[in-house]
Parts: structure tokens; C-alpha cells; sequence
């Protein structure tokens, strides 16, 4: 992750024969993620913007400690959990200490059981969890685990934001739900159940369906039903290829209700919907794009975009990740001792630049922020995504989401 610049020639001949010594000294970070397959495009973006956000909040500011540099590894799980633990320990073998992983968590799930196993097995080369998308409640619940954290908000504290909006609007009778059928798919739809009978109980959830992932070419028979069911609302956490095929099938057969998601934005599936899904097309995230909360996000996400034309600033929780990663090892004074880095992420407030103070609650690895609810359209958008002139513009916040929610959580530290 080097900038390049002109050199001296004793310069030059020095960083050749200690180059070996200067690589070593790298902080390396395994992304373990799809880079091949149906959900390429959502990995390759990712992997873009670690990159981009270890060079630009780590690197060029002259690093962490005596000068250590982040740098980005990508590995391919193929978006399996057989895949993701072999290229786990792969990582481990390479010298890497911490593990960066957010599409599915099926994958989540499996890495952070082997990496506490790892680690008690292992304490000389004990690795961090660090889970950037990966949303099943569990994980911070019943499966957590002193080596794992979450930087974004898991399933249950979006839905709750997400209902809080729905139960506002007094037009909506009917909801249809929908996911993939794995565990985070399973949290959403048992999420959105528990929440709309509690804040509208007149609501009625007139279908309730899980389809396998990754796999559906065709969501024609799933819109029919939705739009048969005469629905006013759609749930759904698919994404990926999933949300784009699900959500522009519902579209097309004549839906134009609000859809409600967690993932309908980047990685070309904001161009994909384009007018169509103007003002149908909700998302949940945690970082506010448009309007720009701050200059420096509006800086970063100008870089950005001059480095990867083809690219969006998505995922404003990389960012943090990589920030609070430094921000620990620097506190820690140590990059190699991941429990002292576990430590002083236990606890921390990060001041991020996308408006919104994280908060890494101790007692589970959950972080907390605010989030917001935004509308795909192409008015008021000064970032768009794809190159499409359509992007998301933030509706409603909901300030530091999830702080009282509770947690099943009983960690063990070392």
C-alpha cells in the first residue's frame, strides 16, 4: 500500500535491501469475501474500499505506531463457509492478525466459531474478527465472542428503526416479507414480525416467504405473489444479485409501494433501478451520504471516486473499521497483541466523519450509531451511485440506534 514517489538512487538502494524488513513490519488485513461468482461485484467493491480507506486514513497519514502500514489482502471464500475457513487459515499462515467479513453471515457465523477456536489453541498467533456487514443478531447474542466485532448495526436494531417508520405511516395495512434463506434472512423476517405486532398490531403480513441464495434467476413467481397479495409494503434484507433480480421483478410487475431493505444501493444495483425504483426504494444504512455530513466525507468520497470511476463510497462502516482499527492499535500501543487492540476497542467512541459518533458497546462488540433511512431518487443527490445520476437521500435518522437494546451476550475474555 506504498504511494509512489521519486527517489534518490541511495534512497532507492536502501528500500530495496531492506525491503524484505519493511513488508514484514505491514499490518495485514485478510478481506475474506466474494471476488468470483454472483456476488462479485458486491466483494470487489468492498475489497476497493478497504483499500482505498487503509491508504487514505492510515497510510498516507504516515501510518500507525513507528510508521507500521495497513495493508489490504483480498481472498476469494466464493461466498461459502468451506471456502471462507480455508482461506481463514491460509491468512493466519501468512502472518495476518486481523480478518475483515461482511457478506453472508452463514460466513460470519463459521469464522468467528474458528477463530475462538483458533485462539485458545493458538495464543501466539491469535487473529480479530473485525465484521463489517454480517448481521445476524447471534453473533453478537448467544454466539458472541471476545474476538469478534460488528460494525454495523445487526438485523434486529434496523428493523427496529426500519418499523419505527412504517408504523408512522398510516397507509400501510398490509406487509409482504421476504429473504434468503439462511440465518440472516431467517433474523429479518422473525425481526419484522415481532416489531410490526408490537407498534401496529392492525398490521397484517400477508406473506411470509424465504428463497434459497444465490441461486433465483427468475423472481417473476415471487413479484406475482407479492403483488397479488394486494401488499402496500415490502421487507426484504436481500442483497447482492438477490436484491437487484427480487426488487426490479417486483417493479416491473407493477408494484409501486415502498420497499423497504437493508442492501438496495452500489455495486450497480442503483443504476439497475434507475427511474424505476425512484421513490419506491427504501435503505437503511448507517452512514448518510446525501446531503454530505461533513467536508472531509465529501473529500473522501470525491478521492474515491477520482481512483475508482466505476465505484461508490456504499459502505461508509469500511471506513470506520479501518479508523477504529487504528485508533486502537494506536491506543494499545501494540499491533501484534490483539487482545490489548480488543481492549481499546471495548469501549470506544470513534468521532466518524459520516456525521455520526460510534459507539463500540463493551459488553457485546456491537457497534452503535446512528442510522438513517433513505429514498432512491435523483433529486437532491450531490454523490450518485454507479455513474447513474440516481443515488439515496437520507428521509428520516434515527440518532445512536440500538443503545438500549438488549443482548444475550456472556463473553469470555482471555
Amino acid at each position: 500500500m506504498r504511494k509512489t514517489k521519486q527517489l534518490g538512487v541511495t534512497t532507492a538502494l536502501a528500500l530495496i535491501i531492506g525491503s524484505t524488513t519493511a513488508f514484514a513490519e505491514n499490518i495485514k488485513i485478510a478481506f475474506i469475501d466474494p471476488l468470483s461468482g454472483p456476488f462479485a461485484a458486491t466483494g470487489t467493491n468492498g475489497l476497493h474500499q478497504f483499500e482505498f480507506a487503509a491508504e487514505t486514513l492510515v497510510n498516507a497519514k504516515g501510518g500507525v505506531l513507528d510508521g507500521q502500514m495497513f495493508e489490504v489482502i483480498g481472498f476469494d471464500n466464493k461466498i461459502s463457509p468451506k471456502e471462507s475457513l480455508i482461506q481463514l487459515q491460509v491468512a493466519i499462515d501468512q502472518g495476518v492478525r486481523y480478518i475483515v467479513q461482511g457478506n453472508s453471515s452463514g460466513v460470519a457465523n463459521a469464522l468467528t466459531e474458528a477463530v475462538d477456536k483458533h485462539n485458545k489453541r493458538n495464543p501466539d498467533s491469535r487473529v480479530l474478527f473485525l465484521n463489517y456487514a454480517a448481521v445476524d443478531p447471534a453473533l453478537t447474542n448467544e454466539k458472541c465472542n471476545f474476538w469478534h466485532f460488528r460494525f454495523d448495526a445487526n438485523a434486529d436494531i434496523k428493523m427496529d428503526a426500519l418499523t419505527d417508520v412504517i408504523a408512522a405511516n398510516e397507509g400501510i395495512k398490509n406487509v409482504y416479507v421476504i429473504g434468503q434463506d439462511y440465518s440472516f434472512g431467517k433474523a429479518v423476517a422473525e425481526a419484522a414480525e415481532a416489531n410490526l405486532a408490537a407498534k401496529r398490531p392492525d398490521i397484517q403480513i400477508v406473506g411470509n416467504e424465504l428463497h434459497p441464495i444465490g441461486k433465483v434467476k427468475d423472481f417473476t413467481p415471487y413479484a406475482r405473489k407479492i403483488v397479488g397479495a394486494e401488499t402496500d409494503a415490502v421487507i426484504t434484507g436481500n442483497w447482492g444479485a438477490d436484491m437487484l433480480g427480487l426488487g426490479k421483478s417486483i417493479i416491473e410487475n407493477g408494484f409501486t409501494g415502498p420497499i423497504y431493505t437493508y442492501y438496495a444501493a452500489g455495486s450497480g444495483i442503483t443504476a439497475a433501478f434507475g427511474e424505476g425504483g425512484k421513490g419506491s426504494i427504501r435503505l437503511i444504512s448507517e452512514g448518510q451520504i446525501n446531503p454530505p455530513p461533513t467536508e472531509e466525507a465529501a473529500a473522501y468520497y470525491t478521492a474515491y471516486k477520482a481512483k475508482y470511476p466505476d465505484g461508490n463510497v456504499d459502505q461508509s462502516r469500511i471506513s470506520n473499521t479501518i479508523g477504529m482499527l487504528a485508533q486502537a492499535i494506536q491506543a494499545a500501543g501494540t499491533s501484534t497483541d490483539v487482545v490489548a487492540v480488543a481492549s481499546a476497542l471495548e469501549g470506544m467512541e470513534y468521532d466518524s466523519m459520516w456525521g455520526t459518533k460510534v459507539y463500540m458497546r463493551p459488553q457485546d462488540h456491537q457497534a452503535i450509531q446512528n442510522m438513517h433511512i433513505a429514498v432512491h431518487t435523483n433529486e437532491g443527490v450531490t454523490f450518485d451511485y454507479d455513474n447513474s445520476g440516481f443515488g439515496v437521500v437520507a428521509e428520516s435518522t434515527i440518532e445512536m440506534a440500538g443503545m438500549d437494546s438488549p443482548t444475550t451476550c456472556k463473553m469470555e475474555r482471555p
